[in-house]
């Protein structure tokens, strides 16, 4: 089984917040772009991670299917 973690994110940079994060600076979800092994999802409350680290396309199935129920 491949490991879908980052244990440590402190690293790397570029992360944004998601469009859809609360604006409280409590609920916040960012992402980091043009990561060679996928997608890296972190709680903004823990930068140093652990990070979730979804595949290109499934991360993308997962972007289309929020958009057109929201």
């Amino acid at each position: 089984m491949t490991d879908r973690t980052i244990p440590n994110v402190a690293a790397l940079s570029g992360w944004r917040k998601s469009s859809h994060s609360s604006g409280d600076g409590g609920s916040c979800v960012e992402v980091l772009d043009n990561h060679p092994a996928g997608v890296p999802v972190r709680d903004s409350k823990s930068p140093h991670g652990p990070a979730l680290l979804f595949p290109s396309g499934a991360w993308s199935s997962f972007v289309t299917a929020v958009k057109a129920d929201g």
